[in-house]
This record gives structure tokens, C-alpha cells and sequence, in this order.
């Protein structure tokens, strides 16, 4: 860190706590700058900036130009780096099993698919069995109507017949009586 900046945290311990101090003084000097009502406190940014001013050498610019401060990178910890790695592992093993069994459904449904497109050829298959036997059994009785037509008239002409039985043989049973009435007498 520069020299102005050193002096600004041993006269303002608040506003510099590591890198977040200095990132609220920044912040400061910019809301002031810029004419900016939001961040911290009126009275936390004017005396910032007073001391700002009296550590200052060189002339306060009216633009909005930002002062930026190097950072010192710390080196991560040993166990938030393990833990990042074991996160990110286990991220990759969960992301690999949704994949995974996104996969597999798509396996499915594709097997799914090509067992029913069978199921349906097989249903083409019997339907156009089944379609033609029925033009063979239409054939068929049609060949057969001529010989259906000669029993409706056969039946008929038997209707005709049994009925002249019974006339005749209520005629005959009329005679018979009529016989044994001449017979007695």
C-alpha cells in the first residue's frame, strides 16, 4: 500500500478493515464525485473525504474518475479449497447422474418406441389378415346365395306341403268319422 493510504488507516481505523475499507472509501470518494446520495453515512463520507483532502497533493478533479488501490491476494486456505474441490466433484457426480438418467429415459422411451411400432406392425399384420378372410367369407356367401335362395324357396314349399298334411289328414279324419257313421247304421 502507498503512503497516503497508511496514514488514511491509522487516522481512520473504521473505514479500513482490509480490503473492505478500502473498497467503502473508494465508494465514498466516488458518491461524492458523482453527486450520489446512497452508500455510507453523510457525516462517515465528508470526514473521509476531509482527510482525503488534507493527505492529498495533488488538485481534486470534478470528473468522475474512480482512485483504485492494488489488493493484496491472499492465497485461499487449504480446507475452503477442499471444500471448493469436494463441491465442485460432487456438483459433477450430481450433474452426471441427471444426465444420466435423463439418459437412460431417452433409452426408455426409444425402446418404448420400437416395441410399440412392432406392436403395430403386428396389428397391420392380423388386420390385414383379418381383412382378407372377410373378403374370402364375402365371396363365399356370395357364391353360396344362389343355393341359400333354393332353400328359403324349399322351406317355403315345405311350409306349403305340411300345411296340406294336416289339411289332409284333418279331411281324412272327417271321411274315418263319417265311415264309422255309415258303418253303424
Amino acid at each position: 500500500m502507498n503512503g497516503k493510504t497508511e496514514e488514511l488507516q491509522r487516522q481512520e481505523p473504521k473505514l479500513w478493515s482490509g480490503r473492505v475499507g478500502g473498497a467503502l472509501l473508494v465508494r465514498m470518494r466516488t458518491h461524492r464525485r458523482t453527486g450520489s446520495s446512497a452508500g455510507p453515512s453523510m457525516a462517515a463520507a465528508a470526514a473521509a473525504e476531509s482527510v482525503l483532502a488534507s493527505q492529498r497533493e495533488e488538485p481534486v478533479r470534478d470528473d468522475a474518475a474512480v482512485e483504485t488501490a492494488e489488493e493484496a491476494k491472499e492465497p485461499a486456505e487449504a480446507d475452503i479449497t477442499e471444500l471448493c474441490r469436494d463441491m465442485f466433484s460432487k456438483m459433477a457426480t450430481y450433474l452426471t447422474g441427471e444426465l444420466t438418467a435423463t439418459s437412460e429415459d431417452y433409452k426408455l422411451l426409444e425402446n418404448m418406441n420400437k416395441l410399440t411400432s412392432l406392436k403395430y406392425l403386428e396389428m397391420k399384420d392380423i388386420a390385414i389378415n383379418i381383412s382378407r378372410n372377410l373378403k374370402d367369407l364375402n365371396q363365399k356367401y356370395a357364391e353360396l346365395q344362389p343355393y341359400l335362395d333354393q332353400i328359403n324357396v324349399i322351406e317355403e314349399q315345405v311350409a306349403a306341403l305340411e300345411q296340406a298334411a294336416y289339411k289332409l289328414d284333418a279331411y281324412s279324419k272327417k271321411l274315418e268319422a263319417k265311415y264309422k257313421k255309415l258303418e253303424k247304421r
